[in-house]
């Protein structure tokens, strides 16, 4: 297993469809913007990591799913990548996503077909933890047959195509059942994408997108992360209109958070850098 991000050998990329090695290649190149202040200054135990493992199916890469516990306090039921909060004894970000990966659904630690290839720019959740996304690629989808649900943490676990995050009607073709119309798992007019704007930080609008899945619908903030990473792998935006109307980019949304942990006296930001924070479309990929 690479834990440190970095290239696939040519033999491995040799193994995926023409149109996955681009996505990857492109994941691979993939560079966040660094920010214009001292991300290390977020409270260590409001960081965390979360696992975005792509495999190919069909010549399709897809994401590998989780539906929460019910019995969990926060979100239970809903759909998640594979992640949580960083430990003292974490060497990594990339650790940290391996290591919950492996407590949730038994993805081994050490399986040679497990490549960590890129780290995406941190999320900000909605109770303020700073969720920075790891993509790995899995080169033997037969490790999948192997995974066990956590039973106290996660419910089932499932897959959905990367590339319908960008195009959702695509799952129009799908060969699996979709959650039923209507049902409690897409209780929505909207057949396959929904959408709905409410206020956040600093009364700005954040923009809520939902996708109907074989099983829960992919909503939130791991909607939000896989939007990123589709758009970086397929190198183009999405067929619907992404933003709410001044919904703040990533960068001063953290820079927000960062500010009310230093009203707490848990961090430090200088009140120079926090009046930079603006309001506008965030414009990525």
């Amino acid at each position: 297993m690479t834990t440190a991000s970095s290239n696939l050998p040519q033999v491995v990329l040799d193994s995926f469809s023409e149109r996955s090695i681009q996505c990857i290649e492109r994941l691979q190149a993939y560079e966040p913007e660094p920010f214009d202040f001292d991300l290390s200054q977020y409270p260590p135990n409001k960081t965390a990591a979360v696992l975005i493992l792509l495999f190919e199916r069909d010549s399709e890469l897809q994401v590998l799913l989780t539906t929460r516990s019910k019995s969990l306090r926060s979100h239970p039921g809903q759909t998640a990548l594979p992640g949580g909060k960083v430990d003292d004894t974490d060497e990594s970000l990339e650790h940290t996503a391996l290591r919950e990966a492996f407590e949730e659904v038994a993805l081994p630690l050490n399986s040679p077909h497990v490549h960590t290839i890129s780290r995406l720019r941190p999320f900000l959740s909605l109770y303020k933890l700073l969720v920075t996304p790891i993509v790995a690629v899995l080169t033997d989808p037969g490790l999948l047959e192997h995974l066990v649900p956590q039973e106290s943490e996660v419910d089932c676990i499932f897959s959905h195509p990367l590339y319908a995050l960008l195009d959702p009607s695509i799952m129009s073709q799908s060969k699996q059942p979709l959650a039923e119309l209507g049902g409690p798992d897409w209780p929505y007019e909207t057949e396959f994408h929904n959408t709905s704007d409410s206020k956040w930080l600093h009364e700005t609008l954040y923009r809520m997108h939902r996708f109907r899945s074989t099983n829960t619908p992919i909503k939130g903030l791991t909607s939000d992360i896989l939007l990123l990473a589709a758009q970086i792998a397929y190198g183009r935006g999405p067929a619907f209109e992404r933003w709410a109307p001044g919904q703040l980019i990533s960068s001063d949304a953290i820079r927000a958070s960062l500010h009310e942990w230093t009203k707490k006296g848990d961090a430090t930001l200088d009140e120079s850098q926090y009046a930079k924070l603006n309001v506008k479309e965030l414009k990525e990929a």
